[in-house]
């Protein structure tokens, strides 16, 4: 970094100051995501913080999956959790680690602690070493296996390492301090049984150390120079820096916490989240519903869009809740600035073009952006019949142009890079709806201004009726209705949106069938949308919507 650039916040402080003052000579962070689940949002403002400090400092940035629990964890999510790393523009430095990579080291440390006379094998039942433990006005209650000898406890986890405990009758735990004013230090469990097959290692192991105890521990092993959590471990740190303290550690890095990213009509726990997986709220983890990155990917939102909201959000020492409406303002101008344009009708009307001869195929050319020539055009084949947004007209001449600035029978509209035209009269159904307009167009108005004394009320847009295409719209909108869901004593699914998709049918411009997936667009007048990145082909086009044109949110509440 220049000695002339500002730290922006006060982790970059600190690293500054231990840089200045030689406490280390070069940066190196970690991302360490626990493989239970897909990664939201708020993963998404650590990840931009560990790897962007690794980035600025040209320093180094460990992927680290903290796998110390196969009951939960599986290689989806490992994968997941790549691919969403890699997504957000961002490069881990040499092999993906995973804390399974140091068990070896783990189990040889924890032998250490009991040779120590610091941990011992406790056979106390989980409920009991919980009551045990008092609370913040009660002191702790020592185990009746705490003061066993150093051999017993030595023979007593190599039988939970050979198998010969069931799961949950035996856990080894440190000996520190049942009196201790900090929970976490009240005799802190060190390893738990689990037979279970671990995603890395197979059937080799059935004890697993808790996260306490690997986490720094893996820091200390990969040369960790700041290890930054979030504001829920900082009542951890001393035990961090006790096993630090009391374990031969080759290195000792520093942990610093900051505050955790929340979004208000959001849910971010995993076990919440995948709640609504399993009970078929939503269809999956990447759902675009979802505060899941990969959900939001799906949704449409940019890589770009994201790492800006995080810029926005800032990093800060005190909790406090982010207005989803960064989120999407983030979104919004994005979109606007790099989205090609295109054209979809989502309540088509047919009209009618009588001067038009019917196997008349005109093309008609248009920007793919208004601010971007180098997006180049698209070409729009104008004919005979064409669907309009049955919104876009009316019968009532009585309106004023200021009112509505669409097609009126008897008036002039533009067709939106293309022809002005007169709609001269319209055909009914039995039911008196209004099912076709017959309209003219007048020469010579594509790109010119119409002859004296014809006045459009407006641009609409349209779409060729014979050579358009039909594709699923899958209208999302926020899943809770709520700007708290998971707060207060209501179940948090209460609070589900019950309009959060609509699945519409919609006329498009022909080109858009060709869309790769994840391309974005904005449908003029409509919104942003993006072709689906599972479901869109050229023979059955999906898009999603992304996000509205405007906040109509502000409207609802």
């Amino acid at each position: 970094m220049s000695s002339t650039e500002k730290s922006s916040n006060f982790i970059e402080q600190i690293i500054d100051n231990d840089l200045a003052e030689g406490r280390v000579s070069s940066i190196y962070t970690r991302f360490p995501p626990e493989p239970n689940g897909f990664l939201h949002i708020g993963h998404a403002s650590s990840i931009c913080l560990n790897f962007g400090l690794a980035e600025k400092y040209q320093g180094q940035c460990n992927l680290r999956f903290d796998d110390t629990n196969p009951e939960k964890e599986e290689q989806a999510y490992v994968n997941a959790i790549m691919e969403d790393v890699r997504w957000l523009g961002f490069k881990w430095s040499g092999e993906v680690k995973y804390a399974s990579d140091y068990f070896d080291t783990f189990y040889e440390w924890a032998l250490h602690l009991i040779r120590e006379g610091k941990a011992y094998v406790d056979h106390q039942d989980a409920g009991t070493m919980a009551k045990n433990r008092g609370d913040f006005t009660t002191p702790g209650v020592e185990s009746p296996y705490r003061n066993q000898s150093v051999e017993d406890n030595l023979a007593e986890f190599e039988k939970m390492r050979a198998g010969e405990y069931e799961e949950g009758s035996c856990s080894l735990r440190a000996k520190i301090d049942m009196q201790h004013a900090n929970m976490n230090l009240r005799d802190p469990i060190l390893y738990r049984i689990r037979k279970q097959s671990h995603h890395q290692t197979g059937d080799k192991w059935c004890i697993y150390p808790s996260y306490d105890f690997a986490h720094g521990q893996e820091d200390a092993i990969e040369g960790i120079t700041h290890s930054i959590c979030t504001l829920e471990f900082q009542d951890h740190r001393p035990l961090y820096e006790w096993f630090l303290e009391n374990l031969p550690v080759p290195h000792q890095p520093k942990q610093y916490e900051f505050a955790r990213t929340n979004l208000n009509y959001t849910v971010t726990s995993k076990r919440k989240l995948k709640r609504l997986v399993d009970e078929g709220v939503v269809g999956s983890w990447d759902d675009p519903r979802m505060p899941t990155v990969s959900g939001l990917r799906r949704r449409g939102y940019t890589a770009a869009a994201i790492r800006t909201f995080c810029e926005m959000v800032g990093i800060s020492r005190s909790d406090g809740i982010a207005d989803i409406a960064m989120l999407e303002h983030a979104i919004r101008d994005d979109l606007n600035n790099h989205a090609a344009r295109a054209m979809a009708v989502l309540n088509p009307l047919k009209l009618v073009i009588t001067n038009l001869p019917e196997d008349e195929v005109q093309s008609m050319t248009a920007a793919a952006h208004p601010n971007k020539p180098e997006l180049g055009e698209r070409t729009l084949p104008f004919t005979r019949e064409i669907y309009i947004d049955r919104a876009d007209f009316t019968e009532d001449t009585t309106l004023s142009r200021k009112k509505f600035k669409r097609l009126v029978l008897g008036e002039y509209v533009r067709l939106r890079s293309a022809y002005v035209i007169k709609a001269d009269e319209v055909v009914k159904d039995d039911q008196g709806e209004i099912i076709e307009i017959r309209a003219s167009y007048v020469p010579g108005t594509v790109g010119e201004n119409p002859p004296e004394g014809i006045r459009p009320r407006g641009v609409i847009h349209w779409v060729s009726a014979s050579h358009g295409k039909q594709a699923e719209l899958r209208m999302y909108d926020r899943l809770f209705s709520h700007p708290a869901p998971d707060k207060g004593d209501e179940d948090f699914m209460s609070h589900v949106n019950g309009h959060s998709l609509e699945v519409r049918q919609a006329w498009i411009e022909p080109g858009l069938a060709e869309a790769d997936p994840e391309q974005n667009f904005q449908f003029e007048r409509e919104g942003y949308f993006v072709a689906d990145r599972h479901d869109h082909t050229a023979g059955a086009p999906v898009f999603n919507l992304t996000i509205g044109l405007k906040d109509n949110w502000a409207k609802k509440v």
